[in-house]
């Protein structure tokens, strides 16, 4: 499956056209590896994401076409979740 899609399906990213354009700025890695948007993701893959200043890091569990609300969040597992602070505010 696309990492555009999967981060669709799986309602880390709401539009696939914004996951789309975030792969494509080389903010999302794969394994460790810069991902396009139309790199393919796996079960087992390490996914990397740069949000501004948060970084998700999830591994990927299942692949799924379609997924309602409550089966988005069987797809990947949360490894961490890091924040960067701004220390010009302080």
């Amino acid at each position: 499956m696309r990492i555009d899609k999967f981060l669709k399906v799986s309602r880390i990213i709401k539009r696939r056209s914004v996951a789309k354009e975030i792969a494509d700025k080389g903010r999302i890695f794969i394994n460790g590896r810069a991902a396009k948007s139309s790199t393919e993701v796996k079960p087992n893959d390490e996914v990397v994401i740069k949000f501004g200043n948060k970084t998700l890091t999830i591994l990927v569990k299942e692949l799924l076409d379609t997924t309602k609300k409550d089966d988005a969040e069987r797809m990947y597992e949360i490894t961490s979740e890091d924040y960067e602070r701004d220390f010009r505010n302080e």
